[in-house]
């Protein structure tokens, strides 16, 4: 018996969305802004509340609506861009097409509906936190380019002009960390969540930070699962008598760099961690290897740390 009466595959770009629902050989385009969401929610009217939404992971273009779903308490799930490729390819689908996409996201849902995990965000301020932290590492990006460029400038007022944008990005830089902290302090679930993130060597304010809202999967999952949605799980290459090298995949956006940051400093930390790096060293793997296998227990610990307490555990505990 299905949960759902309906099943709508939502095709996100960066200035617009397409809508398809299962059994329907018709779509829908909307501008991927407030006006457009409010126009799909009028023409969806009365097909919201018993629907399954399927969206795909799309860089950060699909969290305005996703919320917007999510605060009128509709089911959405937020789909692993992977799995749901996989799952075309599957179905012997060449083309694409932002109408096939969504078609085929909504076919998604009704094949798997029973089984997908239904998005819920952890804050009320989860789309301002978001924004805030892509601007971050955007500024971020932006410095270390600043600071490349000032190592060799071929005149004085190139300096004087690269002094200046530097310092006016870091200032930036500063008050946007002030803010992604405050709101985490004004917000009791996310301060709680971030003391025990910060448990773990190696995570530090920005570090748990970025993990929060970038990873809100993090606490729900087994380990595998956010091994995985990390980019962080060794995919097996055997075949026969034959065992070929193993390789993580790609994972979320920006993830890995932040974990790659935490596992240097525990790397240099007085923790069993350090203990861990050294060992897998001592035995011949390569310092990249090592820091990846760190990397990998880093966010495995945070993540069973988070489901071990629990929130209201945690104000007693920690």
């Amino acid at each position: 018996m299905t949960l759902y009466n309906n099943f709508i595959g939502i095709d996100i770009g960066k200035y617009n969305f397409v809508v398809a629902s299962y059994g329907s050989k018709d779509t829908k385009e909307y501008e991927n802004n407030h006006s457009g969401i409010d126009i799909f929610m009028k023409d969806y009217k009365d097909m919201l509340s018993d629907s399954l939404y399927i969206l795909e992971t799309t860089g950060g273009y699909e969290m305005q609506l996703l919320l917007t779903l999510c605060e009128q308490n509709f089911r959405v799930h937020r789909a692993n861009t992977r799995m749901v490729k996989n799952f075309i390819r599957s179905l012997g689908n060449a083309a694409k097409t932002d109408n096939l996409d969504a078609k085929a996201l909504a076919f998604y849902g009704f094949e798997r509906g029973e089984r997908l995990e239904l998005f819920k965000p952890q804050s009320e301020k989860a789309f301002e936190l978001y924004e805030l932290v892509q601007r971050r590492n955007d500024l971020k990006q932006m410095l270390i380019a600043e600071k490349n460029r000032i190592k060799s400038p071929r005149v004085n007022i190139t300096k004087v002009s690269l002094d200046a944008v530097i310092e006016v990005i870091s200032e930036q830089l500063e008050g946007i960390s002030d803010q992604i902290n405050d709101l985490i302090e004004s917000d009791e679930c996310l301060a709680v969540r971030k003391k025990i993130i910060k448990t773990v060597p190696g995570i530090g304010d920005i570090v748990a930070n970025e993990l929060l809202v970038l990873l809100p999967e993090l606490g729900k999952l087994d380990r595998r699962k956010i091994a995985s949605l990390a980019g962080l799980a060794p995919r097996a290459n055997d075949s026969g008598t034959f065992s070929g090298y193993r390789r993580t995949g790609h994972g979320r956006n920006l993830i890995k760099p932040t974990l790659f940051l935490a596992a240097m400093a525990a790397r240099n930390s007085n923790s069993e961690l350090k203990v861990f790096y050294e060992k897998m060293i001592n035995r011949g793997k390569k310092k990249m290897v090592a820091l990846t296998a760190l990397m990998r227990k880093i966010i495995v610990i945070a993540n069973a740390r988070l489901k071990y307490f629990g929130t209201e555990q945690l104000a007693i505990k920690i």
